[in-house]
């Protein structure tokens, strides 16, 4: 058999379903065996491969699915979307193309052969893995490359495979054997008494609140739904953890952040006791502020790196190497004590601090984007996928404003924050959830740096509704430029020189029905039938170019001169005195 046959057979065997890909002359033995064995979805740039890669993976409980890149530009163009997996601990395998051995200059010329580019050497930074195979491998050792991306902490894989030795001719017989299983050491269990210490700080603690990541998985918390309810301990989540609970769940309290609700915020920085679950509480969580995180309490972290148990920022009292699921499962087997005058509280700062600040300024003819995501998540369905794209106003507004519902799907890549993850991202989804709703909701700057994938969602079909903020350039540079250079704008808009498309036209030119929605636009007949019947549909977001977006973490002058972040709890505008005093009471 020829050994990209060989290979094909294994990643099938291995549970993999769908394939990405761009094709290309140095890839093309790997095209053609996966083109008879997978779902293979072709893209129109290799970035888009990547990213629908990872969002599918992320989605998708039984399938799987890998990028195929050819050499040169092919791995170089998807090296944005390596770099956000990485960030976001996600599985994404991706096989690139080489050129011939015979070809290889091995580091002693830039290059020699056509296309030929280090690809290794370019992604290994930012791998799990990375790996030239300059000879046929046999299956245990091709299985444990591919493998190790998808196991403890996760994150991509990139397996460089030269034509010649993809077309190599091989006997099957001579490079079987059984697939690699596990390739490290599974986390380590807490001991009876650690978990027990656990179980007594939250007993004593008066206003304790448990903090979900990304590492707890979808299928934890909906297993344990009613029973994180009997706990009686408030829950927040981070971004990547936002579906874990409906918004209505009795316990949840938000999402906190450096863009997050500020109930939310307020209410964490007031515990005196955080259990933070499968989240390596990076700087966008605790605040750049991270030496005023949690000033009021102890912090528990559970985490499966133990390099983000020791890395200093933020302080944490007690840190544990383990997996998070098991700890949280098995903490919902306690008593945990009565906390429910804490969460009465709770419910009394939320109450207090609505999600759409009424100090938001929104001209006339153009819609609050906080009213529009809320009234937006109203009509959205507990069975859509809901991608919130990646950056900049879209992107945060979302995040402080979508009321995610039980069942909903919700994925972003915060940690490279790059323009452009919406689109590609979704497409990932649709093909992982063919009989699901998917909504997007991206600004026109960022859909704009890929806004080439149109043609993917419009030859295949797909379930898709795209909503674009039109406010005719980059939201949130715009409003840096704004606050911190006296309104100077440059290169942020249209009257700037940002050249953006004719949004009519362009989605005409896919055969993409097209609707401009403002205020009132749920009670639009034409926009219910759009939104509700299957299919791809786009809505232009009437959006404010001057828009405020508030609340938000902002900075100040210290009397050294240097500038410091507020911490989480003092975001801008400042709430009143009197009302501070309520919903600030612990603080």
């Amino acid at each position: 058999m020829r050994y990209s046959d060989v290979m094909a057979d294994w990643l099938k065997d291995m549970g993999f379903t769908h394939c990405f890909f761009v094709a290309g002359g140095n890839i093309m033995h790997m095209v053609a065996s996966a083109s008879k064995r997978f779902t293979c979805i072709p893209v129109v740039h290799e970035v888009a491969a990547g990213i629908a890669t990872e969002y599918f993976n992320e989605s998708s409980r039984t399938e799987r699915a890998f990028a195929l890149v050819t050499a040169g530009p092919g791995l170089t163009n998807i090296v944005t979307a390596i770099g956000g997996a990485w960030l976001e601990s996600r599985e994404l395998l991706v096989i690139g193309g080489q050129v011939k051995t015979e070809d290889l200059s091995r580091n002693t010329l830039r290059q020699k052969g056509i296309q030929e580019i280090a690809g290794v050497d370019i992604v290994r930074p930012i791998t799990r893995h990375a790996i030239l195979l300059d000879d046929v491998a046999d299956r245990q050792t091709f299985s444990r490359y591919v493998q190790d991306g998808a196991e403890g902490r996760k994150g991509p894989v990139f397996i460089e495979i030269p034509l010649d030795v993809q077309g190599r001719e091989v006997d099957p017989g001579n490079l079987s054997g059984p697939e690699s299983t596990t390739t490290e050491a599974a986390l380590p269990c807490l001991d009876e008494s650690v978990l027990q210490g656990i179980v007594e700080e939250i007993r004593a603690a008066k206003r304790p609140m448990l903090l979900l990541g990304g590492g707890v998985h979808r299928s934890i918390t909906e297993t344990l739904y009613d029973g994180l309810a009997d706990m009686g301990v408030p829950i927040t989540t981070t971004w990547n953890g936002a579906d874990r609970l409906g918004f209505d769940h009795p316990m949840y309290f938000g999402r906190p952040n450096t863009w997050g609700q500020r109930y939310s915020n307020l209410l964490l920085q007031q515990s005196d006791l955080i259990v933070a679950l499968g989240t390596r509480l990076g700087l966008q969580q605790t605040g750049f502020n991270w030496k005023q995180f949690a000033p009021k309490g102890r912090v528990v972290q559970v985490d499966c790196d133990a390099a983000e148990l020791t890395k200093g920022h933020p302080r944490v009292d007690i840190a544990l190497l383990a997996d998070a699921n098991t700890v949280l499962k098995s903490l919902s087997n306690y008593e945990l004590g009565d906390h429910s005058d804490w969460g009465e509280y709770c419910r009394v700062v939320r109450e207090k601090l609505p999600i759409v600040d009424q100090r938001n300024t929104t001209r006339e003819g153009y819609i609050c984007p906080y009213v529009f995501v809320q009234q937006l998540s109203r009509m959205s369905g507990a069975n859509d996928v809901v991608i919130p794209c990646s950056s900049g106003g879209a992107f945060t507004v979302m995040m402080q404003a979508f009321d995610q519902k039980r069942g909903q799907v919700i994925i972003t890549d915060k940690g490279l924050a790059s323009m452009g993850y919406g689109l590609s991202g979704a497409i990932g989804v649709a093909f992982a959830h063919p009989d699901r709703r998917v909504i997007l909701v991206e600004g026109d700057g960022g859909f704009a740096q890929n806004l080439q994938e149109l043609g993917t969602v419009a030859i295949n079909k797909l379930n898709m509704k795209i909503f674009i903020f039109e406010d005719g350039g980059y939201a949130s540079i715009r409003m840096t430029q704004r606050n911190y250079f006296g309104g100077h704008y440059v290169g942020c808009d249209r009257l700037t020189g940002l050249g953006l498309p004719n949004w009519d036209a362009l989605f005409a030119a896919y055969g993409i029905p097209c609707l401009r929605i403002g205020p009132g636009f749920e009670e639009n007949g034409d926009f219910s039938n759009l939104f509700n019947s299957f299919g791809v549909a786009a809505f232009l977001v009437a959006i404010d170019p001057e828009q405020t977006y508030f609340p938000k973490i902002t900075s100040r002058v210290t009397d050294a001169g240097s500038m410091e972040s507020n911490p989480l709890h003092r975001m801008t505008p400042d709430l009143d005195e009197e009302l501070y005093e309520t919903v600030g009471r612990y603080l």
